[in-house]
């Protein structure tokens, strides 16, 4: 049986096949909800220099 660990409170999930796991990674609506409000208030941020974005001046 496949498992795996939620990444909002580290509960262990053991379900029969994949697809019986709908909000996977998460254990549940609420651990993903908490998930999504970290990420709206910028506790989680992907963070990438300007310099590193392509620049598309020679579009013009």
């Amino acid at each position: 049986m496949p498992t795996y660990t939620c990444p909002s409170c580290n509960k262990t999930v053991e379900v029969a096949r994949k697809e019986d796991a709908p909000l996977r990674p998460f254990c549940c609506e609420r651990c993903k909800m908490l998930d999504l409000a970290k990420w709206f208030n910028e506790e989680y941020r992907i963070e990438a220099s300007l310099n590193a974005l392509p620049n598309d001046d020679s579009a013009q």
